[in-house]
């Protein structure tokens, strides 16, 4: 008998893909900076690059579309929190100029995505009220 695969709304969103494989990739990176940051920087990025997916999978799960956009603004600044730390690990020399602008391009390209989705919540939510 195959097993059928349950999904969650917002597993289906194509930019909770993209920040899941954002995420995965950050994590990658950061478990191999120096032991001594595994309480710092290496946990600081781990903890911010998770939160992205947190916030848009709570956002989903709102009610309203107010709700939603303000855990999409949220998760915009996770992303932004994100990079600054692997900005971070490039002046402590943990990454290269070249990895970091490999996030980077990849952080626009979400950020791209979360501010078309923020205008989509935001043309729902602003059709709602009329």
């Amino acid at each position: 008998m195959a097993t059928i695969e349950i999904k969650f709304g917002f597993e289906q969103l194509e930019l909770w893909k993209k920040v899941r494989a954002f995420k995965k990739e950050v994590i990658e990176e950061a478990k191999k900076w120096p032991a001594e940051e595994k309480f710092k920087l290496i946990d600081q990025t781990i903890r911010s690059s998770r939160s992205i997916n947190a916030l848009l999978a709570e956002g989903h799960g709102r009610f309203t579309f107010a709700d939603q956009l303000h855990f999409c603004i949220q998760a915009r600044g996770s992303l932004s929190e994100t990079i600054n730390h692997l900005i971070d690990a490039i002046d402590e020399e943990y990454i290269t100029a070249e990895r970091l602008n490999y996030f980077k391009e990849k952080g626009k390209e979400i950020e791209r995505m979360l501010n078309g989705y923020i205008k989509f919540l935001r043309n729902q939510r602003d059709g709602e009220n009329k």
